[in-house]
């Protein structure tokens, strides 16, 4: 077992060299990776994959891309045409927001999705990480790309402790801006690989340790494995929920080839003081609309 290096800095590279190291030889085989794959191609996946775990993503991004591969052919879909296609990945209105994205990307930046990453956040649906991601993964920038792997990485690996704080403050922040090789394709090359190691063996449980390429470096496994602190992070229940019902909605809509009567969505969920609520949030979060007799439909 090697000692940990005193010095941060020569520590910081030390981790970095052997991470890149290591996720040459371990990287996923991911569509969204290759060498070939374009911007907008790029930005599909980190849409899909909010809140989401790759195996769900992979095919509905392949037909995603295939009808839509770029910006301008999205934008001259209809919008519930990107609900219909977001099918059972979740939190639908990321597909409309992914619709808003391409109308603005087609009007404003000639089709093109921006590599700024301040144009990047004046898109619908791009918050500080996702446009990270983008100017770094499809770009090949040097940011800060600090999703929930790579900050538990740099927890266990940097200060010793087992899960990092539910969201990154000052401290973390600028600890991650250190870390970050000063060349941009090596940068976004560690914004990856950093991911990768907190998604394939740095996980949230069962961390595998015997298997990382830091461990020699790793604050944490030098304390000994302190465990968390604080109270556990419960899993959010998905059954019955205002969630669930939404979901049971947009399911019948996405189905269908037209409007939708009042019937057949009591059918999809009977409680109707519920489902009514649910109606009237997918009609606020601009997921259906309501024709004048009454019926719901997929925006136009």
């Amino acid at each position: 077992m090697s000692a940990v290096i005193a010095d941060p800095a020569r520590r910081r590279r030390a981790v970095v060299r052997a991470v890149l190291a290591w996720y040459a030889e371990n990287a996923r085989d991911l569509p969204w990776r290759g060498p070939e794959v374009t911007p907008w191609q790029v930005m599909v996946s980190e849409f899909m994959l909010q809140q989401t775990p790759v195996e769900r993503v992979l095919l509905p991004w392949r037909a995603w891309v295939e009808r839509w591969p770029s910006p301008a052919a999205l934008a001259a879909a209809p919008s519930g045409e990107a609900v219909r296609a977001w099918g059972r990945l979740g939190y639908p209105r990321r597909a409309l927001r992914l619709h808003q994205a391409a109308v603005a990307i087609t009007e404003r930046f000639d089709g093109q999705v921006p590599a700024d990453r301040e144009a990047l956040l004046s898109l619908p649906g791009v918050g500080s990480y996702t446009a990270a991601a983008i100017a770094s993964f499809a770009h090949g920038r040097r940011e800060v790309v600090l999703d929930t792997n790579v900050r538990r990485v740099l927890s266990r690996v940097d200060v010793g402790l087992a899960q990092p704080t539910p969201s990154p403050g000052v401290a973390e922040l600028a600890r991650a801006v250190d870390f970050v090789p000063a060349a941009p394709a090596r940068a976004a090359r560690w914004a990856v690989a950093s991911m990768e190691l907190g998604a394939l063996v740095c996980v949230a449980r069962t961390p595998r340790c015997g298997l990382c390429p830091v461990q020699d470096q790793c604050a944490w496994r030098a304390a000994g494995y302190p465990p968390a602190t604080g109270a556990p992070r419960r899993g959010q229940s998905y059954d019955g929920t205002d969630r669930q019902c939404r979901g049971r909605l947009l399911a019948v809509l996405r189905s269908s080839d037209g409007p939708v009567a009042a019937d057949e969505l009591a059918a999809a969920w009977p409680d109707a003081g519920q489902r009514e609520r649910c109606l009237a949030s997918l009609v606020a979060d601009g997921l259906l609309v309501t024709t004048a007799d009454g019926r719901a439909a997929l925006p136009h």
